[in-house]
């Protein structure tokens, strides 16, 4: 009987997500089994594993444990290697406000499972500038978190189709704080799409047809990011 009171209790939860607003803190009854480290990066070695598109220059490095963002507008960068899931990934991203030219608080965002129509085998064969209209040609998962001035939180779902970019959730909060670190998690598992941040659960979307595989990128305009601690994991299957 319990069981089946937590397992009720687990799906009310989902539904008021998904009609109001994000979850609180992660219940007990979630469970990230992460298994096997599949693909990392320490921020060490270059840029190697990753490629920058930049829609009007700035700075992107790797190099003392730290992946440096720092851009006058939109960047993308690319982890090269292709994901199949069920995986997760983590990774830590600290928002700079110290002065700079580009210390705008803002556009903590990604692509996961991204496949380009044009070019389905190999996202890289057309090329993009970093604006964001050039990704509309992408199947791909789209977060937003503290975007547009550090105002809505979003998710959607990109199809393929210029203009066309489905909104999934668009929330007010949770916003990004200066200088202050998010722990980041993406689930991908099969219909299972999740996005969390320092432990809270911000979108939880079951997908009844979902991006099972592509490529994962961060995302930012007019900011500066410190990013560190890319980890991603094949995931153990719930049992």
């Amino acid at each position: 009987m319990m069981t089946t009171r937590r397992a009720l209790g687990t799906l009310a939860a989902g539904a008021a997500l998904a009609a109001l607003v994000p979850a609180g803190t992660a219940s007990a009854g979630t469970r990230h089994r992460r298994g096997r480290l599949i693909a990392h990066d320490d921020f060490r070695h270059g840029l190697g594993q990753w490629a920058t598109e930049l829609q009007d220059g700035g700075t992107v490095t790797a190099s003392l444990g730290v992946l440096e963002i720092d851009v006058p507008s939109g960047a993308t960068v690319w982890f090269k290697r292709k994901l199949k899931g069920p995986y997760v990934i983590e990774y830590t991203a600290t928002p700079v406000s110290a002065g700079g030219a580009n210390d705008r608080v803002s556009d903590l965002n990604n692509f996961w499972n991204a496949v380009d129509v044009r070019s389905p085998d190999d996202l890289f064969a057309t090329a993009r500038g970093g604006a964001l209209a050039e990704y509309d040609y992408l199947k791909t998962y789209y977060s937003g978190y503290g975007a547009n001035y550090n105002t809505t939180t979003r998710l959607r779902r990109y199809v393929g189709e210029p203009g066309v970019r489905p909104m999934i959730y668009d929330y007010t909060e949770p916003l990004l704080t200066a200088n202050e670190p998010n722990r980041v998690r993406i689930v991908s598992h099969g219909s299972t799409v999740q996005w969390w941040n320092n432990g809270r659960l911000v979108f939880d979307y079951a997908d009844p047809e979902p991006y099972t595989s592509g490529h994962f990128a961060f995302r930012t305009v007019w900011s500066h990011f410190r990013i560190t601690d890319f980890r991603v994991w094949r995931r153990f299957n719930d049992s």
